[in-house]
């Protein structure tokens, strides 16, 4: 297994719109990460399951899914993909670790398709989708210290919700640390110490207003926009503090505005960043350091 970074979708928010030109703009938060012999997904909103897929992973070899938090563009996708995998050939155990209540929607979603799900146990000799699902909801700290990969929890900004969490994701060789939602939170530098990849939120001030016009939702939109997100000129400012090696920004607010380009992400991020950016894009690819050094030494 390649040791890489796929961002499988880009967008913050749950809306998806169609483009000027035809076909759908970005798709709402998802990550896998390849790392240490893990695979690992992160957040599961809509169309995480065609994500994985375009990225060639076979679905039947699930290991490791985070969630963030349970707003529905990072969890909605998450019992679809669960079943998708099954139906596709999963037998494997699959562990879940989200914040307290991911278990009573993963029940309710188990629920929801009782009908199919005992259907296909009797009818094509499926093993039990129950028993093959962990679900382990942690808080802020150590999450995870298993085969060499350590994982880490902080509690970020993001009102009115308070169980969201940044993760840090650690080998011997690499580190990797993705933000959640949050508003600008200046202890997210200090848990992103030397990262050699930091994915985070951005939004860019003047997206905001063109935004809550498109909605409709007004001002209560824009004030939560405001108190929970992190504009990019502040998502450079942590990755500075934190003197990280990459920053790669995603969960875009706006990511599906024709009136702004890359352009526009990389002048903002410039103010406070002048090292390593990648401006988030569905389906972009980056390879790991670790993976990097074991190519260069092979090619020695």
């Amino acid at each position: 297994m390649k040791e890489r970074l796929v961002l499988l979708g880009t967008k913050g928010g749950p809306a998806i719109r169609p483009l000027p030109h035809g076909g759908s703009g970005p798709w709402p938060t998802s990550s896998l990460l390849e790392i240490g012999g893990r695979r690992i997904i992160i957040d599961c909103g809509l169309g995480v399951t065609r994500g994985l897929v375009d990225a060639g992973v076979r679905l039947a070899e699930l290991d490791l899914i985070f969630i963030t938090h349970l707003h529905s563009d990072h969890v909605l996708e998450l019992g679809p993909l669960i079943h998708t995998a099954w139906t596709a050939g999963l037998k494997t155990p699959v562990t879940v670790h989200g914040p307290a209540g991911t278990a009573d929607y993963f029940a309710g979603f188990l629920a929801s398709m009782r009908f199919d799900i005992e259907l296909r146990i009797a009818d094509e000799g499926r093993p039990d989708l129950p028993d093959l699902i962990c679900i382990i909801e942690f808080s802020e700290g150590a999450v995870l210290e298993e085969d060499g990969l350590s994982v880490r929890a902080l509690r970020v900004d993001h009102p009115p919700v308070t169980d969201c969490f940044a993760l840090r994701f650690e080998t011997d060789d690499t580190r990797i640390v993705f933000s959640a939602d949050t508003a600008y939170f200046a202890p997210l530098a200090t848990f992103a110490r030397g990262a050699d990849i930091l994915v985070h939120e951005a939004m860019l001030a003047a997206g905001v207003d063109r935004l809550v016009a498109r909605t409709g939702n007004g001002d209560r939109l824009k004030q939560h926009l405001m108190a929970s997100h992190t504009m990019a000129e502040d998502a450079g400012r942590i990755a500075t503090m934190a003197d990280v090696g990459h920053l790669v920004l995603h969960h875009l607010i706006p990511a599906d505005d024709p009136e702004f380009s890359e352009a526009d992400w990389l002048a903002a991020v410039a103010e406070t960043w002048d090292g390593r950016i990648t401006i988030g894009q569905d389906g972009l690819e980056i390879a790991l350091p670790a993976a990097k050094a074991e190519i260069g030494r092979e090619s020695a």
